[in-house]
């Protein structure tokens, strides 16, 4: 598919913000898009119809998009909520998102929908279909279902991955490539460049940066809390 070549050895933006959070606000969004774009970023990963709207409106980009709840819950390590039913992948399809992406674990779904039937919908649609997994295992099993692209956005955030190191997961990357015939997107607490050159350099077909970019808040609680480590 041509957005899956657009995304190859490109940098992906996620630019996300909760609604309890300053920079939630559409313009905000509108405008960090514009800044990351204008820096390079070769696509954006956002939540919500509003926010695929304006990023296919306002860009010539490939665009991602997920669904999740506007306060994650506590026990987010044992359910599914990114992109969990197959009335999300509806709406996001019918806002114009070049790629969904969803949980891709075998966790049970909300509404009992399956991953078969979602990637099937994403694909009638001609979309392609991103699993966000957190093993090997998942990958696999997703792979195996069609997703079009597999992202370890879930390494280190489910109870099947407790395992996953502190900064990006480069063991599950590289087994993710040795052990499925579709693109792997590296995803998760990537801070540094040369952790980028380091996934492009065993195989990663895009990497995504989210907080390390688009989250202030974070960004100044590493610098505030630099010596309390």
């Amino acid at each position: 598919m041509d957005v899956i070549n657009r995304l190859k050895n490109k940098v992906v933006v996620s630019v996300q913000a909760m609604p309890s959070e300053p920079l939630y606000l559409e313009k905000c969004m509108a405008a960090m898009m514009k800044s990351v774009v204008k820096g390079g970023a070769g696509g954006l990963r956002v939540a919500g119809v509003r926010d695929v709207r304006n990023a296919k409106t306002l860009f010539d980009v490939p665009v991602i998009g997920i669904t999740k709840p506007n306060i994650i819950p506590l026990n987010y390590k044992e359910i599914v909520y990114i992109t969990p039913t197959l009335e999300d992948v509806i709406s996001l399809v019918e806002a114009g998102a070049d790629v969904i992406a969803f949980d891709g674990t075998q966790r049970p779904r909300p509404n009992k929908n399956s991953l078969a039937e979602m990637i099937k919908y994403i694909h009638i649609n001609k979309k392609v279909a991103m699993a966000d997994i957190s093993t090997v295992e998942e990958g696999i099993a997703a792979a195996k279902l069609g997703a079009d692209i597999l992202s370890t956005t879930l390494a280190g955030y489910t109870l099947e991955s407790l395992n996953s190191p502190a900064g990006p997961d480069f063991p599950l990357l590289e087994e993710l490539i040795s052990s499925v015939d579709v693109p792997v997107c590296l995803e998760g607490r990537i801070w540094e460049p040369c952790e980028v050159d380091r996934a492009f350099s065993l195989g990663a077909h895009s990497v995504v940066i989210g907080s390390a970019i688009t989250r202030p808040q974070l960004i100044t609680k590493r610098f505030v809390q630099r010596g309390n480590k």
